[in-house]
């Protein structure tokens, strides 16, 4: 776990722990069409006709904070969509529908409108129909100009279509595609960054190309619409949405027991990681340990079809380059 995330206020190993007692508490409370419950990137609940619900829900944190400060709010509903309808992109599905939930200290429509209004470029990005969602006012419980967010993602895969680490195979190519940014985590551990060092939102550093608060603010990167089409071809093994804890929490969650992913760093670190690490003197143990890095999803693809996968994503106009392999063992280690 990254010390830096750890002083920041964020204990992962403390989230893990709620995880396993969630999972023992929802065993207790299933059907017997599910698939696959807490734990992977979505649940799995199987229909009658060979196809499968793919369901997740996620939010978008403290990065709220950011963009309260910054004013700007249109953004933070593309990364709700993109945290939920990227983790059910894991499964093979095609992410069909999404809700959302937004508390608010106190309802002011503008503000509802600018969040709401993100969240439907979000579901435009992934291809999916805002259904509907739920606006809580939480008077004398949070401050009239707080909010925050949470959203639920539902796709459909056929079974043959299924992605996975049972798919998985020794000597598979690990395909990364680029990050637009930091996304929608480690923000708790940006924010004490800021506020540490009186960082200047509205300024733009001389390490950045534009504002801080704009670096920071830059939406999550949605890859449905390039990554589903591969699938289809079956591409596309399995998959990890590099999220909080970055490669070395959620590769190991594409792959069976018995392998691991020998990592080569070929890809080029944004700028706003490496402005981070030398302004707070963050290790870059920690930075990976808290940050996807650059890398903001992670394919495994047969040596075979690693041509067909590149130049598809090329042709969707997302970055993407082979950066490691399958190996015998566990966890992700750097070649």
């Amino acid at each position: 776990m990254s010390d830096a995330y750890r002083r920041a206020g964020v204990d992962l190993e403390a989230a893990a722990a709620a995880v396993e007692r969630i999972r023992e508490l929802a065993a207790g409370a299933t059907r017997p069409e599910i698939v696959e419950g807490v734990g992977g990137f979505a649940g799995l609940f199987r229909l009658e006709d060979g196809r499968m619900l793919a369901a997740a829900t996620d939010g978008v944190g403290t990065k709220t904070e950011i963009a309260r400060a910054m004013g700007r709010l249109d953004t933070l509903g593309i990364d709700l969509v993109a945290m939920c309808a990227n983790d059910v992109l894991c499964t093979g599905a095609e992410p069909l529908l999404f809700l959302d939930y937004l508390a608010v200290g106190k309802v002011e429509p503008e503000t509802v409108g600018a969040l709401v209004a993100g969240i439907a470029e979000g579901c435009r990005r992934a291809g999916c129909a805002l259904l509907g969602g739920e606006t809580a006012e939480h008077p004398g419980v949070m401050e009239p100009d707080r909010f925050d967010l949470a959203g639920f993602c539902v796709g459909l895969v056929s079974e043959d279509e299924l992605i996975g680490p049972r798919r998985v195979r020794e000597g598979d190519a690990l395909v990364g595609l680029a990050s637009s940014g930091l996304h929608a985590n480690g923000f708790s551990l940006v924010r004490r960054v800021v506020d540490d060092l009186g960082l200047d939102l509205a300024e733009t550093p001389e390490e950045l190309d534009r504002s801080l608060g704009e670096e920071l603010l830059e939406p999550t990167a949605i890859y449905v619409g390039a990554v589903l089409p591969l699938i289809r071809e079956g591409l596309v093994r399995s998959a990890a949405h590099i999220t909080g804890g970055g490669m070395a929490e959620n590769l190991p969650r594409a792959l069976p027991v018995g392998l691991g992913a020998e990592i080569s760093p070929v890809w080029t670190v944004p700028k706003v990681f490496r402005f981070l690490a030398s302004r707070a003197d963050i290790s870059m143990d920690d930075m990976r340990a808290t940050f996807n890095m650059g890398i903001g999803m992670v394919l495994v693809v047969g040596g075979d079809a690693l041509p067909g996968a590149l130049r598809g994503l090329e042709e969707a106009g997302v970055e993407a380059m082979e950066i490691g392999r399958v190996r015998k063992g566990s966890g992700v280690w750097q070649s």
